[in-house]
């Protein structure tokens, strides 16, 4: 196989990839892929541009930063994709995340 054929190759799994909504290792599970040459292919097109809105990595973290007017006193929020958030979160209700989060 040719090093062009290899990218395309790649570019054609890093595409489906996306668009399965997996994690990278499930999908090169369920794919019979090596999952360090996923990650090397992974990030060697991203950084040459073959996908510009692919920005970062995903690691299983979540991103945690302070949200702008909310009073420390306000509790815990947590903001979902889609634009959910769960406000108002304290020690008193904190297994309520748990119990939504495990429903979503």
């Amino acid at each position: 196989m040719s090093s062009a054929d290899r990218e395309r190759f790649w570019q054609q799994q890093i595409g489906d990839w996306q668009a399965s909504g997996l994690s990278g290792i499930a999908y090169c599970k369920q794919h019979s892929l090596t999952y360090h040459r996923f990650v090397y292919w992974r990030k060697k097109l991203t950084d040459s541009g073959h996908y510009p809105n692919e920005t970062s990595t995903v690691t299983g973290f979540a991103r945690v930063a302070p949200v702008s007017g909310v009073a420390a006193t306000d509790g815990l929020t947590v903001s979902l994709p889609g634009g959910v958030s769960i406000t108002g979160l304290h020690a008193g209700n904190i297994e309520l995340l748990g119990a939504v989060l495990r429903q979503l």
